[in-house]
């Protein structure tokens, strides 16, 4: 079942689709802009590409799990 679930956020994402579970979690692709970087070990100025991430957002019923103690 979660293989299947998995899947499911996977494809989703790389659609750039939004997967919401109403109360617990919210998964989406983000981009990111190019950038300059630096190599820390020569100090050399490098360019990061643009490309994509993903956000993960906790729902109120997986915060208020999260605060009791």
């Amino acid at each position: 079942m979660l293989d299947a679930l998995f899947e499911v956020f996977e494809a989703s994402v790389a659609a750039g689709e939004k997967i919401t579970i109403p109360g617990w979690l919210a998964v989406e692709r983000t981009d990111r802009a190019a950038r300059t970087g630096r190599n820390p070990q020569t100090g050399e100025t490098i360019q990061i590409p643009a490309g994509h991430s993903v956000k993960l957002t906790a729902g109120s019923k997986l915060k208020a799990a999260a605060s009791k103690k």
